[in-house]
């Protein structure tokens, strides 16, 4: 039997991460978690030389990151005290 190499158990990983990400009811436990997922699968992509994988969750993650941006900034927002 082949053992398995660290390639192999960074794609797990990743696939883990982005699973357990999509079972989530909070939106910004979900976009944190989908993120760490999707930063694993670029590190994969990347040492197989599957560019298609990187560039995908490359592109996914800055979606992931532009959304808890916006989440915050409108936490912010909302917590500010308004003047009259």
């Amino acid at each position: 039997m082949e053992s398995i190499n660290m390639v192999e158990i960074l794609g797990y990983v990743a696939s883990v991460m982005v699973a357990i990400s999509l079972m989530m009811k909070d939106i910004i436990w979900l976009r944190c978690l989908n993120f760490v997922g999707c930063a694993l699968f670029v590190a994969y992509g990347y040492s197989i030389d599957a560019w298609p994988v990187a560039g995908m969750n490359a592109f996914v993650a800055g979606i992931n990151v532009f959304h808890l941006i916006k989440i915050y900034r409108n936490k912010q927002l909302q917590a500010e005290p308004t003047t009259a």
